[in-house]
């Protein structure tokens, strides 16, 4: 019997690291961010912060306002640049593409909820949920049978036409939440998406996350104020002057 030499073997084992790192990588974690900080001239609003999200997970937020919530979740969406550290989601980093090719991941791969629905209100509730699929390229009617379908599931088929001002404030939210699922994202990053509503919408709405959860497999990050909605999500990060400060993992 042969026996493997030493550079042998020590290639099989590099080669075997990578294999690991990379499912790690682009299976157990959806996302992962390591080292991630940031500063707007010299105060420190996000302060050397890593984290892991799996496929498939609910994680909130929390923390006082100034905590550097949003700044993060700008970071881990590419819509702001950290001055350090690096954002893996689905085994791409992201901070690594040119301008353009991260412009276009963002669309195909990461949705994006806000407090304020940025509903266009020229157009109907189908027509806003097709923004995303036009700038993709999809021609219109495509376009539109996937708006629908995604209006239905977030149960708004009887509201295709209407504009932004003929809804209530809950559904419009269930438009942009239409808007940021229709591309079939990675991830649904929501930036204090019941704010702007009363108690009853807000559960509703964070119900309606948990549905999708269990329908599409989707993956969201959700920054919010409320602890008892924040106890709905399968775990919960606590922020506090730019660093993680605690998690804690929510029984439901």
């Amino acid at each position: 019997m042969k026996i493997a030499s030493d550079g042998v073997i020590l290639k099989i084992l590099w080669i075997t690291c990578r294999v690991h790192w990379r499912i790690v990588a682009t299976g157990l974690y959806m996302l992962s961010a390591k080292g991630l900080s940031k500063k707007y001239a010299t105060f420190t609003v996000v302060n050397d912060v890593s984290l892991d999200v799996a496929r498939g997970e609910i994680v909130s937020v929390t923390g006082p306002s100034g905590a550097g919530k949003s700044t993060l979740l700008h970071l881990l969406g590419g819509l702001d640049k950290p001055d350090a550290g690096s954002v893996l989601i689905d085994g791409t980093d992201l901070l690594k593409l040119p301008a353009k090719k991260q412009a276009r991941f963002r669309n195909d791969h990461i949705g994006f909820v806000f407090q304020f629905h940025h509903l266009l209100p020229e157009f109907s509730a189908v027509e806003n949920v097709c923004m995303p699929l036009w700038i993709k390229g999809l021609g219109k009617k495509e376009a539109a049978e996937k708006a629908r379908e995604m209006l239905a599931v977030v149960g708004l088929s009887h509201r295709l036409e209407n504009k932004p001002s003929e809804l209530s404030g809950g559904e419009q939210q269930r438009v942009a939440i239409a808007r940021a699922l229709v591309t079939g994202p990675s991830v649904v990053m929501a930036d204090e998406p019941t704010g702007n509503l009363d108690s009853e919408n807000a559960h509703l709405i964070h119900r309606l996350f948990l549905d999708l959860r269990q329908q599409l497999g989707q993956t969201f990050i959700m920054i919010t104020h409320n602890d008892a909605l924040a106890l709905m999500t399968d775990r919960t990060l606590m922020m506090q002057d730019g660093r993680i400060v605690n998690e804690r993992r929510n029984g439901r």
